[in-house]
């Protein structure tokens, strides 16, 4: 038995939340087009007969501004301190190529560290991926190099495989049905926000928090009722969210109800509001009471 934790580290927009979903099996991390959309480290697990794979999605790396954006670079860097395998998301398609920003925390870490090309789907000709390849297998002594595509799964079952060879003989950490060690609570926040991020636009997806106020399960009938507040930082951005008649609030919470039954399995109300607090991605007491918190 191989048990152990897998850091997914990269830019933002590099897929790691798309290929953290493929790995396990489910959707535990929100996936947007738009950069950034993580803001904590997501842990979903992955289990069979003879591994348990403990996956850390991170937010992107990035130069972090404000207090918010600070505490979303530590995460990411502090992840690759915490784990025994790192696994670098890099897009395939995006003009970026390796620089100190990526490449910083793979320098201090000890451990085996894999290089993951993502959206190859999208690189056209395939030949283009031969000079990539040799960019970036020159700039770190990667354990392997490997293109994928967390989209289409190309080569997503190949990655896994090389990555519990790279775990040590270790007992289960977690039981052997788990696939995440977030709460409900935190699964339910993350896919209203996704929702938000999918149907707002410009500034107003990325000043939204969301906390959960009470999730209580109902026997008969077979239910769960969930009320959530959704936070903005200003009076226009609630006004967006809500939208006219509210008609926007009511498109979000559909769609995420939607979602949240097929993961629970029973029907759910879900009971949305909205609510302003001012400038709260700087205010330190925000972000604890929102759990924006360091996990170390």
């Amino acid at each position: 038995m191989r048990a152990g934790f897998v850091a997914l580290i990269g830019r933002p927009n590099a897929g790691k939340s798309t290929l953290l979903n493929r790995l396990v099996g489910e959707k535990l991390s929100i996936v947007s087009s738009r950069p950034q959309t993580t803001r904590n480290r997501i842990t979903g697990i992955r289990n069979r007969p003879d591994a348990q794979v403990i996956f850390v999605d991170t937010p992107g790396l990035h130069a972090g501004r404000g207090r918010l954006g600070e505490f979303m670079q530590k995460t990411a860097e502090r992840a690759a301190e915490e784990v025994d395998v790192v696994c670098l998301v890099v897009d395939a398609a995006a003009p970026e190529g390796p620089d100190d920003l990526v490449l910083a925390p793979l320098r201090a870490f000890a451990g085996p560290v894999f290089c993951a090309l993502n959206k190859v789907d999208r690189v056209k000709p395939k030949s283009r991926l031969l000079p990539l390849l040799e960019r970036w297998r020159g700039a770190h002594a990667f354990q392997e190099l490997l293109p994928i595509s967390a989209a289409d799964g190309t080569n997503c079952d190949r990655l896994f495989d090389l990555l519990v060879r790279a775990l040590p003989e270790h007992p289960l950490l977690f039981p052997a049905d788990a696939t995440s060690d977030q709460p409900e609570t935190f699964y339910v926040a993350e896919v209203v926000r996704e929702k938000v991020f999918h149907f707002t636009h410009q500034e107003v997806p990325y000043a939204v928090a969301v906390r959960v106020e009470d999730l209580v399960e109902h026997e008969r009938p077979e239910r769960l009722d969930i009320h959530a507040t959704v936070f903005v930082e200003q009076e226009s951005q609630k006004g967006i969210l809500i939208g006219k008649g509210g008609a926007m609030l009511k498109r979000i919470g559909t769609e995420a109800r939607r979602e949240l039954e097929a993961f629970f399995g029973i029907p759910v109300f879900l009971g949305l509001t909205v609510s302003v607090r001012r400038n709260w991605r700087r205010d330190p007491r925000a972000l604890r009471e929102f759990g924006f918190l360091l996990t170390s």
